[in-house]
């Protein structure tokens, strides 16, 4: 099972700062805050007798998982859905299985658009080698008067 990489020290059990759980989570603290406001955390964020935040395990590991799905493109209203239905608990598996295996369609389908443009870089790379080694690189894709 893939698990979203975070610090390897331990949390203390009073939890960390949001400096603190920035650096674990490798996003800024913007962007903790940001996931709060837009619904994606899952926790009601512990706060200090001060007001400041303090995040637990169960925080940085969602917040992996949320910012390792922004990173496959999967949009945030989706996020705060598959989020939402988390809260709700048990009885909606199915429901969170269709929205990540729909995503994960979508993912598909980028990956081989993603292939098909590297192997036209692939192609070009070897046409430029190909024409250095040749003497020749300097006629292609010329925009200049044609004379």
């Amino acid at each position: 099972m893939l698990e979203v990489k975070l610090s390897s020290q331990p949390l203390p059990e009073a939890g960390v700062s949001i400096a603190e759980a920035a650096e674990r989570t490798g996003v800024s603290v913007h962007t903790l805050r940001y996931y709060e406001r837009a619904g994606l955390v899952i926790t009601d964020v512990d706060r200090t007798s001060g007001g400041r935040r303090r995040y637990h395990d169960l925080d940085l590991r969602w917040i992996g998982m949320c910012t390792r799905l922004r990173a496959t493109g999967m949009p945030i209203r989706v996020i705060r859905e598959y989020a939402d239905m988390v809260v709700a608990g048990a009885g909606n598996e199915k429901e969170r299985l269709a929205l990540l295996e729909s995503h994960r369609a979508e993912v598909l389908t980028k990956l081989a658009e993603l292939q098909e443009n590297l192997q036209l870089i692939d192609h070009k790379i070897d046409v430029y080698r190909g024409r250095l080694q040749a003497g020749t690189a300097d006629t292609l894709w010329f925009p200049g008067p044609t004379g």
